[in-house]
Formats: C-alpha cells, structure tokens, sequence
C-alpha cells in the first residue's frame, strides 16, 4: 500500500494504537512493530477510546483483498462467542443443528493455555464426542476452503483428553488418522480440501473402546481460486505435475524466512508463518535481510498467495558481496513422513540486488537441483523488489523422513556467489486416498435402519446380476481409466494370449510366459506375514518391498503396487515383459506376479547383501575391498551388455544407478528394477525419441537436451556409477563446495589433470595397484563423453574392466588371481597397458553366453534398501 505524508502519518497513528490495543491479552505484536520500523513510522501514543477503532481499521486494511463466500468459524463447547481480533467464532451451542448426535459434552479447560498461543482464548472450552458425531457446514460456492482444526488436549472437566485417539474425515477423505495431538500443546491442522458438493460434513470418531474424540474450535473458509494451481514441475525426473486442483493439502510447514513471525491477524487468509532459525543446519552461513521500500507482484502474485512482509524480508549467503569464493551452500531441514508426496513452495522477491542480472544461483530439494543459475529479474522482466513463487512436487518414491531445502551459488562466471529465499510452504499431498469414516451404530440401530430398506436391495441386487450378464463381454472389451485397476481382466490364463493394460494396448508374458508365473495373493499374504510394515526393506516408485519367504522356504522379494502410483501400470507391464523373457545370471530374476483383488505385485529372487550403493555411503554396510568393486562392476556391466546385445533389438535400461545394482550373499552383481526401460531402436534408425526419465546426477546430457535416447545413454549412467565406486560419496551432493557437488563435472577435472587419486575413497586408496587405477579412469572418462558417439559400447566397457580387474590382480597374488578366473578367463600374455584400450565386443559377449544358464537365475533377490527417485 502506498499512502501521501499525511495518510502515512494518519496509518501510522492507527498501526501504533492497534499494537497497543489488547496488549495484555495478546502478545503476538512483533510483526507490527516490524512494519512500523520498515516502513520509518513513528511511534504515536494513542488515547483509550481510539484503542477499539484502530484495532478494526488495521485488520480492515489488511484483510480487505479477499472475501470468502464461505466463512464457518465456530468455538466449540463455548456458550458464547469468542472474539480473536476481528473474527468472531460462533459458539457452536447457537448452532446445535450443525451437530448430528447428542452424545457429546460441553467442557472447560482447567488447565492454563499459553498466552502467546494465537486464540488462546478459543482452547477455554472443547467439544468432546464419545461416539462418532459431525458438524455439517452449507457450502455456497464450491471449490478449494481451508478447513482448519483447533485442539489442545489437556484435561476438561471429567476428560482427559492428553491420550486419546480418534480419526476426523470428510464425506470424502480422512483428514487425521488415529490422530494423536500432543499434551498440552495447542496446535492448529490446516487443510486445503475441494469441496464439489454443496454440504461439508466433518466427522469425528473415537478409534478404540475406550477413546473419546474432541475439537476446540474450526475453520471452514473459502480459498482464492488461484491460491494452488492444477500443475506444478516434479522434482525428479524434472517434469509436469497434473491434477493438484483434487488433491487433499496438509500444511507442514510454512515459514518466512529471514523474518518475524507472521501470526494469523497479519495475513490476508489468516494463515501463521513459522520463522526459519530453528531449521537451518548452520545458521552461521547465512544473514537475514530486509527491505523497506515496496514489494511488486509478478502476474498471479497476490498477497492472498503470500504477505508481503514474507517477500521484504529475506535469508541470504551470509559471504554474498564479502567474498567471490564462497563454496558452502546454506541447508534448511524438515521433518517429514517418508513415502508420502508434497508440494512446495517457494517464494523468492531479488531485495537484495542494485541492479538486474546481478543475482544468479542454485536451489535444491534434497540432492535435486530443481533451479539452476536462478535469474529472478529474467521471471519479472528486469523488475527488482517483484514477488513470484515457484511450485515443485516431490513425489512418494523420493520422500524420506528428513527434506533438505537449499540454495547455494552459481556456477557461471564472472558471477559473485549469492543467493536468497524469502519463504517456504510444505504441504502434504493427501490426494484421495483417504476414505470417509463410517460412523459405528448399534445391532438396534443397525436393525432399524436395514430392515425399511431390505426390500429394495434385494431388487437392487437381481437388476445388478442381470445387467451384469448382459454387459459382460462390452465390460471386457473396454479400455480401462488410468485409475487403479488390475493388470489384466482374469490374469494370463489359458483363453488369452495377453491382456490389456490401461492404455488398451495388447500385452503377453514373452518367450518365456507360463502359468507358473502367477501366484495367488493368499500365498503371497502369508509370505510376506500379511504385509507386515516392519517386514518392509524399500520403496520405490512402484510401491512398497516386502521380504518373503515361501512356503518351501524360498526368500523373496515382494514389491506391491501402490495405488496412488502413476507410474504403477507401466512399470507392471515393462517389468514383467521384460523380466520374463531375459535369463542371466547379472540380471534379476522374476518369480512371479498376482493381479487378483485389483492388486499389482511383482514377485523376485532376494539378494541377501542388498544395494551397491549401501555399501558404499550412507549406511553401516561393510565397506568393498577394490577386487570385490571390480568385479561387482564387472557383473553389472555383464548384465548390461547382455541387455544390449542379447536380443534381436537392444534394451536400454534407462535407470542406471547404484541403488539397481544388487549383491547376493557371494557379492556377485545383478541389474534391478526395469520400470522404465525401453526397446532400442529399428536397424534403420540410430535413435529412439521419448520423453526424458532417468535419475539426477546419473542422466545421459545428450538425452537430456535432445530426448533422443541410445545405449549410449546407459553407458555414461554406468560411468558415473563407475566414477561413485571409486569415491564412494553420492552423485550430488548439494552439502559440499559447489564445484564438487556433481560428482561426474568434479571427477573428470582430476582425471584429466591425471590426478585421479586425490578423489579416491581412503579406504582403499592404499591397496589400488596405479596401472588398474589408471585403466578404471580412462574407462570412465570415455563413458562419460559429452556425445554417445564417442562413447564405447558395453562389450567395450566390460573388456576395460576385466583388464582393469587382471592388472589389479597381478599384484595382489594368487587368491586374486583365483578370483579373476572365476569371473572370466583373458590371455595371460598382457605386455602393455596402450595396447589393450578396447576390443571387439563379440569377445566380451562370448564371454557372457556362459551367464545364461547360471544357476543363481533360480534364486532370489531384494529390491532397494532405500527409496530411489526416478
């Protein structure tokens, strides 16, 4: 807001009588006196009849944007209403209606809420439900409303309500689950939920026979339109997010940075901002910056997306302008529930910059770069001090109980490092997975209510049969939604050469498809100990991986779709096509899948000593002696080659990482989880064009730019991978200097200084003989060319590392050498390292034939100890 010198005098007046109004009774007035201060006003002492009315005006003119078509604020368990501010909950006796059962209590609170709680008034009294009980709201517009929920369990009257447990749903989606709110700590749940119907009913029901469930008071308030949009850029792979409009959002975290706290009477949706010290990792790296002058906003930027005092203030670079070294990047954490999705959102204003194109850097969501060389005057057309936000979504396979936001300085030239973030929203993404709790009743009641009806359903249920019968075979004929849906109509059975999947294309289990294939989920059931969570060794994309055993004993591993996954269907598909008709003994084995009850589950060999990776970083997993690397290295790049030459056309697997490389109880390798793998292309072409997945940090640069994909593309995966063994660390790491958090730029600039032994782990440093050294670097610098042309192919890279392996092991004696012959047999006679740079690759797949009647094909394997991100 901009006013003349008088109004700025009048404004002030109003804000110094409004940060005294109340004063004894309210004690969040910080952001108030950090307007007066931004903005140069004096403070003016008002009288006491002026107390009231400035207090009205102030929350006027800051709350005047937005107005709610919907707007239920109700005290609950209150016989009068309650005054926060200028917002009046309602007692929520005037609105007895609104209550759809009578077991329930109004109670005082005997303990002491704390004042500096905003509405500390509101947690005085509570409404506490013995049995399942609703409020219902009319809804006059539809679409997004928060719906906020206010408790603080502490005992009241003859309830103690500091242990209780209950769940609070919707007609549509479960808000909290066996919700259990902290002793005597007050806390507010913010959703943002779509409402398409023209009645909210909020349910609250005890869980347990002896639980009582309770609210304090709630919110339901319409949304802007334009608060969350339906799309936003997912984090890994980079891509479009679609679909947020329906999504269920539970606010985590919400925090200005660099500023005050922002309490509810300060926002324009009344939302309260958390301040950024406590999440900051070294709060010694950073500065917080504010901005007196006037905040512009970027087309779509309102103050109903954020208040402007979070975009004049600001956390930066504590060595910005000081240094041109800086080489720390500064690191908020969270925490989070793991294998869930989330949105977030940051919001940026350039407050710190004397001109435009002065600030460039780097942000991150945990090892992703999700904006590179950041120019925030190229997003406002070279406006400074111009408020914008930017959507992400991490997505359930890449959430792990910690999310690390960071930002860190650019890597170009000739720019002084820097970097801001002004504020930050993490919302859970609930989607409808939920489903709405059905309120438990008596046999009598039961009774009562079945037995008018029972006639009819009886009707119902012949008009079902019979319309059943008749559209049996158009039911079976039509393409199914991309919604959760088994993988076939009846399974692979003997009527049928295939199935269909979702996008109706025709789909059989290969060379090698049989009926042996299919498990019942009955068996898999007591397999995996009824899905038992604490039976759980990974999650991916797909879903969950349970461990197994069978019913003669077999370990397996059991990886159940999960029903929200996008990716889920495909992955089925390609997993079993792919699986079932490849045989190797450095690939994984497929046991099995079970398409009943709608269910997708693939079914696998167990690998007893998990990831590759886990045994390089990252965990207590016993570290790899160089020999054991070598080899491990060798069998993937077996698997690898087979992939690529082992059928009339290659198979690209596309997902080339340490976490897909897994180790039996012998430590032999074998390639994993084929999600997104892909048929090469025809003999007349050079290429297959598609859309770019992959991992971070591990990804072709070549497929990036030009989404032309090749087995070249798996070959420069594998480098990196080969680049990470030697290391040991992970392949971003936005926690270090910047020249070193990707691990391939930072790797060959040693190998092309010929120093590559300053980068090698310390652990084996000591034992790496220099000639095997030397051959591992070439061969990973030639696997991590800029262009797939001058790249060798996977025969190549094999022969490489058996050359590699013998040269090691000529110096590590006899019990090496043994182990050189047990992987593959090369001519003695190696007299110089130049002569050797490559060989045919019909010579390594000779070598590979003997792979494909191993043994270990039979057995079994573990998918990913940790979650992995495509």
């Amino acid at each position: 807001m901009a006013f003349s010198p008088m109004k700025r005098d009048t404004f002030s007046t109003y804000l110094d009588f409004a940060l005294q109004a109340d004063s004894r009774e309210h004690n969040d007035f910080t952001l108030e006196e950090s307007i007066l201060d931004d903005l140069g006003f004096s403070a003016v002492t008002p009288t006491a009849n002026q107390k009231d009315h400035s207090l009205s005006i102030l929350n006027r003119c800051i709350h005047c944007a937005f107005t709610p078509a919907d707007n239920y604020l109700i005290d609950c368990g209150s016989l009068t209403n309650t005054t926060i501010y200028n917002r009046v909950f309602v007692a929520d006796v005037s609105l007895s209606s609104t209550l759809t059962s009578s077991s329930n209590n109004l109670v005082n609170n005997s303990s002491s809420v704390p004042a500096s709680s905003y509405g500390a008034a509101l947690y005085q009294n509570a409404r506490v439900f013995t049995v399942t009980s609703s409020y219902s709201f009319q809804i006059n517009a539809h679409g997004r409303h928060f719906v906020r929920l206010y408790f603080f369990p502490s005992v009241y009257g003859n309830f103690n309500l500091t242990s209780t447990s209950f769940v609070v749903s919707t007609q549509d989606v479960v808000l909290l689950d066996h919700f259990q709110p902290q002793a005597n700590s007050a806390v507010v749940e913010e959703f943002l939920v779509n409402i398409t119907s023209d009645m909210l009913i909020l349910t609250f029901a005890p869980t347990g026979n002896n639980s009582i469930a309770f609210v304090n008071a709630i919110e339901v308030v319409s949304a802007p339109d334009t608060l969350i949009a339906d799309t936003a850029t997912i984090v890994n792979p980079p891509g479009k997010y679609q679909g947020l409009s329906d999504q269920l959002l539970e606010k985590i975290y919400r925090v200005n940075m660099g500023g005050p706290q922002i309490s509810p009477n300060n926002d324009t949706l009344w939302r309260n901002w958390e301040t950024d010290q406590k999440f900051l990792l070294n709060s010694a790296l950073s500065r917080s910056v504010k901005f007196p002058g006037k905040i512009s906003h970027e087309e779509g930027t309102t103050e109903e997306i954020a208040p402007n005092i979070v975009y004049s203030t600001a956390t930066e670079l504590a060595a910005a302008s000081n240094t041109s070294n800086a080489q720390f990047n500064v690191t908020w954490q969270f925490s989070v529930e793991a294998n869930s999705a989330y949105l977030i959102r940051f919001h940026f204003c350039d407050i710190v910059s004397k001109a435009a194109g002065n600030l460039y850097f780097n942000v991150y969501v945990n090892s992703w770069a999700v904006a590179s060389n950041l120019d925030l005057s190229s997003i406002t057309f070279g406006q400074l001090a111009t408020a914008v936000y930017m959507d992400y979504v991490l997505e359930a396979n890449d959430a792990s109980e910690k999310l690390d936001i960071s930002i860190g300085p650019s890597v170009l030239n000739g720019v002084l490092p820097d970097g801001i973030l002004n504020g930050l929203e993490i919302m859970k993404i609930n989607g409808s997975g939920g489903s709405p709790v059905t309120p438990p009743s008596s046999k009598k009641n039961l009774v009562i209510i079945v037995a008018p009806i029972f006639g009819v359903i009886a009707v119902t249920i012949v008009v079902v049969v019979a319309l059943c019968l008749i559209l049996r075979k158009r039911k079976l004929t039509k393409q199914y939604s991309k919604s959760w849906v088994p993988f076939s109509i009846d399974g692979f059975t003997s009527h049928s050469t295939g199935s269909r999947t979702s996008n109706g294309t025709a789909f059989t289990l290969g060379l090698n498809g049989n009926f042996g294939y299919r498990l019942s989920f009955a068996i898999l059931q007591e397999a995996t100990n009824n899905f038992d969570e604490n039976w759980v060794i990974g999650v991916g994309g797909f879903g969950k991986v349970y461990k197994g055993v069978l019913s003669d004993d077999t370990k397996v591993a059991v990886k159940r779709g999960n029903p929200k996954s996008q990716q889920g269907i495909n992955e089925f598909h390609t997993e079993i096509e792919l699986l079932s008709c490849l045989r190797h003994r450095h690939l994984v084995s497929l046991i099995g899948y079970c398409d009943e009850r709608n269910e997708m589950i693939l079914v696998y060999e167990y690998m007893e000593k998990g990831t590759l990776k886990s045994h390089l970083y990252g965990s207590d997993m016993p570290s790899l002696r160089w020999q054991q690397r070598l080899e491990i290295c060798i069998g993937a790049a077996r698997g690898l080659h087979y992939l690529h030459t082992g059928q009339a056309k290659a198979i690209i697997h596309r997902d080339v990482k340490s976490a897909n490389i897994l180790l039996d109880e012998t430590l032999s390798a074998k390639v994993a989880d084929f999600g997104l793998s892909k048929t090469g292309p025809e003999l007349d072409q050079t290429h297959v064009s598609t859309a770019v997945k992959g991992s971070f940090g591990y990804l072709d640069p070549e497929y990036f730019r030009r989404q032309q994909l090749t087995e070249k593309s798996d070959v420069y995966s594998f480098g990196v991978v080969l680049l990470e063994v030697l290391c040991a660390r992970p392949v971003i790491d936005p926690t270090l200097p910047r020249e070193m958090v990707n691990l391939a730029d930072w790797g060959m600039k040693w190998q092309k200084r010929g120093e590559l032994e300053h980068i090698v782990d310390s652990r084996i440093i000591g034992s790496i003989r220099p000639e095997s050294l030397k051959k591992f670097g070439v061969t990973i610098e030639k696997c991590l060319a800029d262009s797939g042309i001058e790249r060798p192919s996977m025969g190549d890279v094999l022969w490489n590392l058996e050359y590699a392996l013998q040269l090691q092991g000529a110096y590590a004696g006899i019990s090496e050498l043994n182990s050189i012959k047990r992987i593959t047999e090369l001519s003695p006679q190696v007299q110089n390292i130049n002569a050797f740079e490559s060989a045919p690759a019909g010579e390594a797949a000779t070598s590979l034939l003997n792979d494909l009647s191993d043994d270990s094909v039979n057995k079994v394997f573990s998918q990913l100890i940790k979650s992995e991100g495509r």
